[in-house]
């Protein structure tokens, strides 16, 4: 009945290791032909705080196995994680971040800075270290608002990350997947310091649909199957999912530009 540690990762490790990603053994091999992949997320730092959107596309080599798959979540009331890797223990590796997170509050009476949370993410990454070294990596994006900030303008901070559980603070905004070198770029190209959530809602799906038409594993807006992207916002009244009217309404409008310019 003792209280015992305020990380439930590190609790579960010892209580019952098994139940951790990283911890199950593997025959030796390469297993990433065999699993789904998540493809590609983007982070952007607004005015109000961050924005994360991802596409819903996950594949397997050139198999499309999911058109519909979410990648973006709420990792608490502050804060938002995307994976991009593979797909199952990507989202494993999500949910038990977030019962990482309500344990440290219940058990510490407060919530972890931001700065923290990514160092509890980066601590998690690093135990599946063995895994991932067997084709079966899973590389996340983080992003929040910082209560703890002197200024809303300097409260929105993005994380990224390595497998081997390297933690990097980017500055305006980030991508990872296989999609994550195009969508940069598109949003190295729209991105102004100072935007406001709505203007980086738009250049995000903007991003995610360059991405699309780029590489194969991106998944772009697909009207036929009412199937957008799905995009989230961490501010100072905390983190939510946009709408997906909304959003369906933001990708309708970017086609109808594209279908006017086709390369701009």
């Amino acid at each position: 009945m003792t209280t015992g540690t305020s990380s439930f990762s590190e609790f579960l490790s010892s209580a019952a290791p098994e139940l951790l990603p990283g911890r199950r053994p593997l025959p030796p091999g390469d297993y990433a032909e065999i699993s789904s992949h998540a493809t590609t997320i983007v982070a952007i730092r607004s005015a109000e705080g961050v924005v994360m959107a991802g596409d819903r596309r996950a594949t397997m080599g050139n198999y499309i196995s999911s058109r519909d798959i979410e990648k973006v979540f709420a990792a608490d009331q502050y804060s938002l994680v995307g994976i991009a890797g593979t797909a199952g223990l990507g989202i494993e590796l999500i949910k038990l971040y977030q019962v990482e997170l309500e344990h440290y509050e219940k058990i510490e009476g407060a919530q972890l800075t931001l700065n923290g949370k990514a160092n509890r993410l980066a601590t998690m990454l690093r135990g599946n270290l063995g895994i991932a070294l067997q084709g079966l990596a899973v590389v996340p994006l983080f992003a929040g608002f910082d209560t703890d900030a002197d200024s809303v303008e300097e409260a929105g901070k993005i994380f990224s990350f390595d497998v081997v559980g390297g933690i990097y603070a980017e500055r305006d905004f980030d991508s990872i997947g296989s999609g994550s070198i195009f969508a940069k770029s598109s949003l190295k190209k729209r991105y102004r310091r100072g935007m406001g959530s709505d203007d980086c809602v738009k250049i995000a799906v903007e991003a995610l649909y360059d991405a699309a038409d780029d590489d194969s594993a991106t998944g772009g807006p697909d009207p036929t199957r009412d199937l957008y992207p799905v995009v989230m916002t961490a501010t100072a009244d905390g983190s939510r999912r946009i709408d997906e009217s909304e959003v369906a309404e933001v990708a309708r409008s970017v086609i109808a530009a594209r279908t006017e310019n086709p390369y701009g």
